[in-house]
């Protein structure tokens, strides 16, 4: 009984996967409010009544694949801001930024487009996501004695703005395409140097 249970939940986390890798292809041109549930059902061979044993819709489809997109990144991202170094961390953090663009184009094309697209709760699901980051730099931030006297207010447009530029970056990664890649790159680095050197004195 059991391994029938088994073989159900892999043939339902199966299918549930095949929606989502659809809906991502499908939204390579278009964003989620112009893509229909049939249209995503029907590309991967199954009846629109089989998508809501996975979803409650499309915004809930497009939530899941925020989660897809950014869920995984935040231990990683937590590892590059470990470095002791400025220049490290910021190193590691567009080296990091970069292979993401590499792998996941798709993924990164959606977040970059539906931060500021037309599904409330997609959007409000990067917008929580993002957040999620920026808290984490700040928590890294307010530890390290460069910060020393700083407000939380201070500690959080210093942690936004690093995230802000990771998503600006990722975002001319992916219009550059690879044969740009280290010339965006390296600027992303130079910019958030220029930000490194400014938290130095910001309370000079």
């Amino acid at each position: 009984m059991s391994h029938t249970v088994g073989i159900r939940q892999a043939q339902k986390q199966k299918t549930r996967q095949a929606l989502l890798d659809a809906a991502l292809r499908l939204l390579e041109d278009q964003s989620l409010s112009s893509v229909g549930l049939r249209e995503v059902t029907r590309a991967v061979g199954v009846a629109p009544t089989a998508f809501y044993r996975h979803f409650t819709g499309m915004a809930d489809l497009g939530v899941a694949l925020v989660e897809e997109a950014l869920g995984s990144l935040h231990a990683t991202i937590g590892e590059a801001l470990t470095e002791p170094a400025d220049e490290a961390r910021i190193d590691r953090t567009v080296a990091l930024v970069a292979e993401l663009v590499r792998t996941s184009p798709a993924h990164v094309r959606f977040v970059a487009r539906e931060q500021h697209g037309g599904v409330a709760a997609v959007r409000a699901a990067i917008g929580e996501q993002l957040g999620r980051f920026a808290d984490e730099v700040a928590a890294v931030f307010a530890a390290e004695p460069e910060s020393a006297g700083w407000s939380r207010d201070d500690l959080d447009m210093l942690a936004g703005m690093y995230v802000d530029h990771m998503v600006m970056t990722a975002s001319a990664l992916l219009e550059a395409g690879p044969e740009d890649e280290e010339r965006v790159s390296a600027l992303a680095r130079r910019r958030l140097r220029l930000v490194s050197l400014g938290r130095r004195h910001w309370l000079d």
